[in-house]
C-alpha cells in the first residue's frame, strides 16, 4: 500500500486466496474497492458537468458582452469612462474564468506551435488600449522580431493578466510598461517591466499562490488573487515558466521564459 499512489486500488496486487478466512477478507475487501471506486467516479463525472456547464455559460454570456463592446465603439457617446472600464472588467474576470477551468483539462485546448511575439502582443496591446490611454501608461515595446514555440491564445490571456496587474499597481505619474526580449542559445525571455509600486519581500514568495491578494490588493485595488495562479499553471503546462522579480516602490519585472527544443522543429 505504502507504494500505491492509490492506495484503495491496492486489491489489483492480490491474487484471491483459497483457504476461507483469506476469501472471506478478499471479498469484504472487493465490495469496499467497488463503492470508492464508484464514489470516484460519480464524482470526477459531476466535476465534469460542472465544467461543461462554466464553459457553456461563458460562451453564452460572452455574446452580449461582445454587442455592448460594438455599441461603445459605435454609440460612444452613450458610454462613459466609468462603464467603459466595468464593461472591460467583467469582460477580463469571464476570460480568468474561462482559462481556469480549461487549465484543469488544458491539453484537449491548446496547440503548441511557432508563433510571433510581435503579433501576440500587438494583440494584448490593441485589447489594453483603452485602459492604458486613460490610465496615462506609456507602451514601450523593443526587439520583438522573435518566434517562440506556444499557443498564442493562452500567452494572450497570461500577458493580459501580467497588463491588468501593471495598470492595478501603477504610479500616479510617468508610469510606464516597457516589454522586450532576452535571448541566449538555449532560452527566449520575455520581459514585462514596469515602475509601479513594487511588490515587499514578504509577499513576492506568494504571488503565485491561489487567491493571494498581498498588500498592494488590499490598500490599492480590489483583487481576486486568481490571475497570476491561473498564468503559472498556463505557463508550466506550456512547457515554458515564469518568474516576478520586484522593489518595493520601484518596478516589477515578469518574466516568461520559452526553452529553445529541435523536438519541435518536427511540426514545424
Amino acid at each position: 500500500m505504502k507504494n500505491l499512489d492509490k492506495p484503495y486500488l491496492v486489491l489489483e496486487t492480490i491474487e484471491e486466496p483459497s483457504f476461507y478466512e483469506g476469501n472471506l477478507l478478499y471479498q469484504a475487501l472487493y465490495e469496499i474497492n467497488k463503492k470508492v471506486i464508484e464514489i470516484i467516479k460519480l464524482q470526477e463525472r459531476a466535476i465534469l458537468d460542472f465544467k461543461e456547464y462554466i464553459e457553456m455559460w461563458i460562451h453564452e454570456i460572452k455574446i452580449p458582452m461582445q454587442t455592448l463592446s460594438l455599441m461603445k465603439h459605435n454609440h460612444q457617446e452613450l458610454f462613459n469612462k466609468k462603464a467603459i472600464n466595468q464593461l472591460k472588467s467583467i469582460d477580463d474576470y469571464v476570460e480568468q474564468i474561462l482559462y481556469y477551468v480549461r487549465s484543469e483539462n488544458s491539453e484537449k485546448d491548446y496547440l503548441i506551435k511557432r508563433s510571433s511575439l510581435e503579433k501576440i502582443i500587438g494583440n494584448v496591446a490593441l485589447k489594453n488600449k483603452d485602459v492604458l490611454l486613460e490610465s496615462k501608461i506609456d507602451l514601450i515595446v523593443l526587439n520583438l522580431n522573435v518566434y517562440v514555440y506556444t499557443d498564442a491564445k493562452w500567452l494572450e490571456f497570461i500577458l493580459n493578466q501580467i497588463i491588468n496587474n501593471n495598470v492595478k499597481y501603477k504610479k500616479d505619474n510617468n508610469s510606464y510598461i516597457k516589454i522586450y526580449v532576452e535571448e541566449n542559445n538555449n532560452e527566449i525571455v520575455l520581459n514585462i517591466l514596469d515602475n509601479g509600486m513594487g511588490i515587499n519581500d514578504r509577499d513576492l514568495k506568494k504571488v503565485f499562490e491561489k487567491t493571494f491578494t498581498g498588500t498592494n490588493g488590499r490598500i490599492k485595488a480590489k483583487s481576486t488573487g486568481m490571475g497570476l495562479y491561473i498564468a503559472k499553471n498556463l505557463c508550466t503546462k506550456l512547457g515554458s515558466s515564469i518568474n516576478i522579480k520586484s522593489k518595493e516602490n520601484e518596478y516589477t519585472n515578469v518574466s516568461i521564459t520559452f526553452y529553445k527544443n529541435n523536438y519541435y522543429d518536427v511540426v514545424r
